[in-house]
């Protein structure tokens, strides 16, 4: 049976050890990454790490080292993960359950295998720089739309692309029943698949909902949790033998999973895919979480009837929501606050319902000039706020520069004959820069936009 060498003075539950001896596995304990080194050659089948010593000076140059044992890196912090998940075979998990560790354990030692035999694997280099990249990718790739299924068929395009998969689909958590809905799949639903549910649990797409971790499993024949409910119900030329299944969460909270099934080349996925993949439905999440709001617009009244932009009610969500996804991701989340310039003129001259085209037209160009993941609020009157995920202040100012420019240049209502020229003055706030609060996020970024408008208006001021 595989040796387990536990790793790090910290102490670990009694629970783990039980689990792990109770499979039958050899264990042996290591106070020290340097006391560990020279023991490899007795063929350690997995390393289970203190998550302190991935602190310590000597990690780097352990894990290359280590490079092709598995390892599941412990912390009693949910800081390193993002960098962790990068290396081959290594896992980081926060305080985990006994079957989660249980489970990363099996996972890992059988991937070890399928790694080591993969010859197509790619070069870390080149994964590295994809995973660096990913994100712009995913901006450009997604559309600016608030249609669900547009967003979700976006997402499984690129996701399909990546990972060279054979097929998809997408189940959503039904508030109500609290169960797994088919949503979405390759092609056309069929009536089955239109009223196919999976109870939360169920399967492995139950599964990673109930724990919310992703799941790699390169054969579904050596998974228990496997339904093959789900494979008939699919209709699929070729039965489903290798699955990737990623939790759709925003706050931790569950909206559903997706899943790809067989790759193309008949091999496995391996976890060069399997890391892709979850970075993407990371930085998707916003998307599918917007278009699912959007779905409720009658009841939550989350949009402006003029603009058909968003309104302050989803604002206040979506601020929360990148804040916490700031934390997340150690990233920061601008807010810019504009207002437009001599606006009371433009309604005393040519009355309000040119002054209400004028705002419906200003909204349509904010849209047009930002990224997919970008959120256009109008505030109030002549006001707009728009909400900067992954954007640091520099990037911001410069963001409402290029707005500024692009108002200034517009002919608002060309069409309808009239040529209007407008400017705007705006106001830069970032979380956590200058602001530690969603209400100071707010403020601040108001303030900065008054201190253009008092002064020379047409311009922008950012808190940097």
């Amino acid at each position: 049976m595989p040796k387990i060498f536990l790793i790090g003075k910290g102490t670990f539950k009694k629970e783990y050890k039980d689990a792990l001896t109770s499979k039958g596995n050899t264990i042996k304990r290591f106070e020290s990454l340097g006391a560990a080194l020279p023991r490899f050659n007795e063929n350690p089948g997995l390393l289970l790490i203190d998550g302190k010593e991935s602190k310590e000076p000597a990690f780097k140059e352990f894990l290359k080292h280590s490079r092709n044992i598995p390892k599941i890196v412990i912390s009693d912090t949910n800081s390193g993960f993002t960098s962790l998940i990068k290396e081959p075979l290594t896992y980081s998990i926060f305080s985990p359950g006994v079957k989660e560790l249980s489970y990363l354990v099996n996972r890992s030692l059988k991937e070890r295998k399928m790694l080591l035999e993969n010859t197509g694997l790619k070069s870390d280099s080149f994964l590295l720089g994809q995973e660096l990249n990913l994100y712009e990718e995913a901006s450009k790739a997604l559309p600016s739309s608030i249609d669900l299924n547009e967003i979700l068929d976006a997402i499984m395009r690129r996701a399909k692309e990546l990972s060279k998969a054979a097929t998809w689909n997408v189940f959503l958590v039904d508030e109500g029943t609290g169960e797994l809905v088919f949503e979405r799949t390759e092609g056309k639903k069929t009536k089955e698949t239109q009223k196919f549910r999976l109870m939360i649990g169920e399967g492995i797409a139950g599964w990673v909902a109930k724990e919310g971790i992703p799941v790699l499993v390169p054969d579904v024949s050596l998974d228990k949790r496997f339904s093959r409910k789900v494979d008939k119900a699919l209709t699929l030329k070729n039965k489903i033998k290798s699955i990737m299944c990623i939790p759709i969460k925003s706050s931790e909270k569950a909206l559903g999973v997706i899943e790809v099934f067989n790759k193309t080349t008949g091999e496995p996925f391996t976890r060069g895919d399997f890391n892709q993949l979850i970075e993407l439905v990371d930085q998707s999440s916003i998307l599918i979480e917007r278009a699912l709001l959007y779905q409720k617009v009658e009841e939550l009244s989350i949009t402006d009837d003029l603009t058909k932009l968003f309104n302050t009610r989803y604002l206040n969500r979506s601020i929360e929501m990148e804040i916490q996804r700031s934390l997340r991701y150690r990233t920061s989340v601008s807010l810019i606050f504009m207002d437009i310039d001599y606006f009371k003129d433009v309604n005393d001259r040519y009355g309000h319902l040119v002054g209400s085209k004028t705002l419906a037209e200003m909204g349509q160009l904010l849209i047009k000039n930002l990224r997919s993941v970008d959120v256009v609020v109008r505030y109030g009157g002549d006001e707009f706020v728009i909400v900067l995920p992954h954007t640091p202040p520099a990037a911001a100012a410069q963001i409402a520069e290029r707005i500024r420019k692009a108002v200034e240049k517009n002919a608002f209502l060309e069409k309808e004959g009239y040529t209007l020229r407008i400017t705007a003055s705006f106001g830069v706030a970032s979380y956590p820069e200058s602001a530690r609060s969603k209400d100071e996020l707010l403020r601040l970024a108001d303030e900065a936009m008054y201190k253009v408008k008092y002064h020379t208006r047409n311009g922008v001021y950012a808190i940097i």
